[in-house]
């Protein structure tokens, strides 16, 4: 018997990108229904308008440097779906965009491209608005009209006994950004990813189970840590930006050690930062050391030596 050694790739897959792109898109829909009920039809136009800017960036920036053009790749929406999810309703539509262009073509496209991006561009994507545009980025409409707190606001301020219900935190009946509000809709996301094989579990639960533990003896009860889980983008970072393929760890040991970084850094931010959400720095700096922990976490080869 003779055996052939090739390269890789040794298997046949009708697995795509586009394919993975638009599994990612449908588990995003429930959030993207959540927040019209919530908050009415603008949070479709700005779902909209970050979503036609990210598409238009991409194409736009593809033909101008005589690269393939891949927008038909649904990495592009699931960019600026991702980046509008972490935007208040209320944000002036012009930012949204602007928002999308820094995403794709800075983070994303000047990198070389899906694949090669050092961070999500989301994740980037947001941190840069709300760095430029504090005020835009922190005001919030509620699902009543009336202007008041958020929920991580309120516990950072010890005035627990003014926290929305349990429920309604988990229905989304909150302030907050127009796709991170409703526990439902994103839990309906997770177990649609999960399913169809998109995502590990190991990220996500790693990082909500280790903010509920770090979160219940600086609390002081269950509930409060429950209320750290359902506030603010904790649900949607872990869910859909802390599972990305380009930008966490190819290691399953990795990953659950990029969860745990993720709810240290969240929790540490929440709690002493001058900001009272750490999703998103949290990620991103945890997205830098992801190299790191694929290579520190990577498997030696049986017979291989360790390098």
């Amino acid at each position: 018997m003779k055996l052939l050694v090739s390269s890789s790739p040794h298997m046949y897959t009708r697995t795509t990108t586009a394919v993975l792109m638009r599994d990612v898109v449908i588990a995003l829909l429930p959030a993207l229904a959540a927040a019209v009920w919530i908050f009415g039809w603008r949070a479709l136009a700005v779902v909209a308008v970050a979503v036609a800017a990210a598409v238009a960036a991409e194409y736009l920036f593809e033909k101008a440097v005589g690269s393939e053009v891949t927008i038909s790749d649904f990495s592009a929406v699931v960019t600026g779906m991702l980046l509008a999810y972490n935007l208040p309703v209320t944000i002036p539509l012009w930012q949204a965009a602007l928002g999308s262009i820094i995403a794709i073509v800075v983070v994303k496209q000047l990198f070389g491209g899906i694949g090669r991006n050092f961070a999500n561009p989301a994740i980037v994507g947001r941190i840069v608005l709300f760095l430029s545009f504090s005020k835009a980025m922190t005001t919030w409409q509620f699902p009543d009209a009336v202007s008041s707190a958020t929920p991580l606001a309120l516990m950072r301020a010890g005035d627990l006994s003014s926290l929305p219900s349990i429920w309604n935190m988990f229905l989304g009946l909150k302030g907050g950004c127009l796709g991170e509000v409703s526990g439902l809709a994103l839990l309906i996301g997770f177990v649609y990813l999960l399913l169809r094989g998109v995502i590990s579990w190991h990220t996500t639960v790693v990082y909500v189970g280790a903010v509920f533990l770090l979160s219940w003896p600086l609390g002081g009860s269950a509930s409060y840590a429950l209320c750290q889980i359902l506030s603010g983008g904790l649900l949607l970072g872990a869910i859909f930006m802390a599972t990305d393929y380009a930008t966490t760890p190819s290691t399953t040991f990795g990953r659950v050690l990029f969860g745990l970084g993720c709810a240290l850094f969240t929790v540490l931010i929440r709690q002493w930062g001058s900001y009272a959400e750490g999703v998103s720095f949290a990620i991103l700096f945890m997205n830098i050391l992801t190299p790191y922990l694929s290579r520190w976490t990577r498997s030696k080869p049986l017979g291989g030596v360790a390098k």
